[in-house]
């Protein structure tokens, strides 16, 4: 059986690569953990000789270092196993922090199409389990495996000063605890792997097949049936996993037997030679004793087998997300130049679509100047937001451009500039936009790093969360639940708000910035969005119609001609007056309203 693929090892290796292992620290670590062991194995071997030799009556002087020596032994194995934890878990954290910020970097590095297209529950599993199953490997495997090597080496060496035969037998019995029993195991959980991944394919597809198919499977009298074929299925994997259960079983066993053999061979060897007077009878106490800590070594080494594999899979499951994204990496086409004192976005013939779907929207001309706000408004699922992607520059345009005035006079495409010079042109705060579980602070240094105490207060006070944060028990230092679950709706969407004004950026877009609000909130902080900045260009979207009346400029998408375009366009009272659609929709939000 083959224990790891060829593509677990390569992702393994990779990972590794990204880990970026501090080999100094992990070294240290198996130093320690290795002094620690030997302290252990030293304190086994000194007591048995302290209980031999006091069975032959010495004078109580002979006997004076031993005691001391099993203090010391005793202490430096506690000390060193304690040093040994915080060196290697601080390597293992240090690395897996640094697997995630690179693995976060190639996702923010790729098309966001490719992004959008990964499910949120998966991309969790593999930046949190998966990664901490990689980490776990330089904890659980590697260093167990390395003190393992180290410490059955020092303990075979200084049993051969004893005497060799029994350094012989203790060394090829350790072999077979540490090489032959971790191979058993390493069966048993690929067999225990197997059986789940059956779990999840045949028992989901029993399932729903019940779930979905109930009335024709009743009404055909196949019900039954099915209920019998998804309890076999049950059966089967029970059964697979007993059967993987047994060859974990028989290395717990080989383990036992090897420190029992380790045992009693240097007892056989060990007796005939005191019988001879070559070897001293409390030596004999030794050679014997000392194996059964001994093997302290080699026990963690079936679990290590065990957290290979499962790291080895959690490895590839890591490399498919890098390599997707690395594969759809978005390279800059151009350089941006520096903005102006006086930015201003354009789309000149604009047509919408995600990558390799279809087109969403065409023909749309827009053009937003500092201390303008313009208000996009439609039907729901008509396009807006993939509008408002493609104006941030994150989509490319099927058709037509996207530019921004630079500070050279000259209109610049924004799709294809480096992320860094579209971010000082344009910010976008989606609708999902991510509250951290950290304090009020650190949330608005997400939109720029150096934000200060007084800064985050103006920003919150622009923001219309003035008086909230000086009712909050530690002001701007509060720590926030992850999502905002600590705060309200209306103080969560204010606080992106905030973020969004903490930005450099000189134009801002937003998607629903009022979403899931009750109806005067949402009104209310739309209207200060609108009057925030006055330096500022402000592109939202919303389905809030009755709030725009302080925007200089909304543009209604509607379905003309088979295509979605700009179907009326104008200010607020204007809109109210010439379009029919957008007049209609506004009464149908006040009676929603009421």
């Amino acid at each position: 059986m083959v224990f790891l693929s060829s593509q677990e090892r390569a992702s393994l290796r990779q990972c590794l690569r990204l880990l970026g292992l501090n080999r100094g620290r992990f070294w240290a670590s198996v130093l320690t953990g290795s002094a620690g062991l030997a302290s252990a194995i030293a304190l086994s071997a000194v007591a048995a000789w302290l209980i031999a030799r006091a069975s032959e009556h010495p004078d109580v002087v002979m006997l004076g270092v031993a005691p001391v020596m099993v203090r010391l032994f005793g202490i430096s194995r506690a000390v060193l196993r304690y040093a040994e934890r915080l060196i290697s878990h601080d390597t293992a954290l240090r690395g897996m922090n640094g697997l995630r910020t690179r693995v976060y970097q190639a996702l923010a590095g790729s098309r966001a199409d490719v992004v959008a297209a990964l499910r949120r529950g998966d991309v969790l599993a593999r930046m949190g389990a998966d990664i901490d199953a990689v980490g776990d490997l330089v904890v659980r495997a590697y260093l167990p495996a390395a003190v393992a090597l180290v410490s059955s080496l020092l303990t075979v060496v200084a049993i051969a000063f004893i005497y060799p035969p029994a350094a012989l037998i203790l060394a090829l019995c350790l072999a077979i605890s540490g090489i032959g029993a971790p191979l058993v195991t390493m069966r048993a959980t690929r067999r225990a792997l197997d059986a789940r991944r059956l779990a999840d394919t045949q028992l989901a597809n029993a399932t729903l097949n019940i779930l979905e198919n109930a009335d024709e499977l009743r009404i055909n009298g196949t019900m039954e049936t099915a209920q019998n074929e998804l309890a076999q299925i049950e059966q089967r994997i029970i059964a697979l996993k007993d059967s993987a259960a047994r060859p974990g079983a028989l290395a717990a066993a080989i383990d036992i037997a090897a420190t029992l053999a380790a045992v009693i061979g240097a007892i056989l060897v060990g007796s005939p030679a005191v019988a001879a007077g070559s070897l001293n009878p409390v030596m004999l106490a030794v050679i014997t004793l000392t194996p059964l800590a001994a093997f302290e070594a080699t026990a963690p080494l079936g679990p290590a087998s065990t957290q290979l594999i499962v790291s080895a899979q959690a490895a590839t499951r890591v490399m498919e997300l890098v390599d997707q994204a690395r594969q759809a990496a978005d390279e800059p086409t151009h350089e941006l130049a520096a903005p102006g004192a006086k930015v201003s976005l354009r789309a000149r013939n604009l047509a919408t679509a995600w990558p390799g779907g279809p087109v969403i929207s065409q023909g749309i001309d827009l053009e937003v100047k500092p201390g303008q706000s313009l208000a996009i408004v439609g039907s729901s699922g008509i396009g807006k937001t993939t509008l408002l992607y493609t104006l941030a520059g994150i989509l490319p345009g099927a058709q037509g451009s996207v530019e921004v005035l630079t500070s050279q006079n000259t209109w610049q495409p924004l799709y294809g500039a480096p992320r860094q010079q579209a971010a000082a042109y344009v910010s976008l705060t989606a609708e999902d936009a991510h509250i951290f579980n950290t304090s009020v602070l650190e949330n608005l240094r997400v939109a720029k790093g150096d934000i200060t105490a007084e800064q985050a207060h103006k920003l919150l006070e622009q923001a219309g969360l003035g008086t909230w944060i000086s009712q909050l028990p530690k002001g701007l230092d509060t720590v926030l639940g992850s999502g905002a679950t600590s705060i309200s709706g209306g103080e969560r969407r204010r606080l992106l708000l905030a973020r969004a004004l903490a930005s450099p950026a000189r134009i801002l877009l937003l998607d629903e910035p009022g979403e899931h609000l009750d109806p005067a909130t949402a009104d209310a902080l739309i209207t200060d969005l609108l009057q925030a900045d006055s330096k500022r260009a402000i592109v939202l979207v919303t389905h809030r119609l009755s709030a725009l009346a302080s925007a200089n400029e909304v543009v209604l998408l509607g379905k003309e001609n088979q295509a979605v375009r700009i179907v009326a366009r104008g200010s607020h009272s204007q809109l109210l007056a010439s379009s029919k659609e957008y007049a209609w929709a506004l009464v149908q939000e006040e009676s929603s309203d009421e």
